[in-house]
């Protein structure tokens, strides 16, 4: 059985953003559930936008910070800076191939979505 190029992109959009939930400790049940809903919400909008399918990753990393922030708060906290307001860091391009967690405050790219954990801090 062969895997669609969209489900693929699902799938692996999902491991990226439950990797980064995970590096944090903040991968509990309701907010697995957060990714679970935006996959559904991705899956219809790739079905309507093909050509969008490079994207969902970070649409997903998106979606989940959003819902967090509605929730608990603020997440992923910028590991970049030392002193000041805590922030969350952003996912850039906003709307394109290859995201990547950003302090935007600093200016510089922290890791790719998926790859939290491996940041020395």
């Amino acid at each position: 059985m062969e895997i669609s190029p969209l489900e693929q992109a699902l799938h692996a959009a999902r491991a990226l953003v439950l990797a980064d939930l995970g590096s944090g400790e903040v991968a509990h049940a309701d907010i697995v559930s957060l990714v679970e809903d935006s996959i559904v919400h991705r899956r219809w909008w790739v079905e309507q936008w093909p050509e969008g399918i490079d994207y969902v990753a970070g649409l997903v990393a998106q979606d989940v910070q959003d819902g967090l922030l509605e929730r608990s708060g603020r997440w992923p906290l910028c590991p970049v800076c030392g002193s000041g307001e805590p922030h969350a860091l952003d996912v850039e391009p906003e709307l394109g191939p290859d995201p990547h967690w950003v302090c935007s405050e600093a200016g510089v790219v922290v890791a790719p979505v998926g790859s939290l954990g491996t940041i020395v801090r």
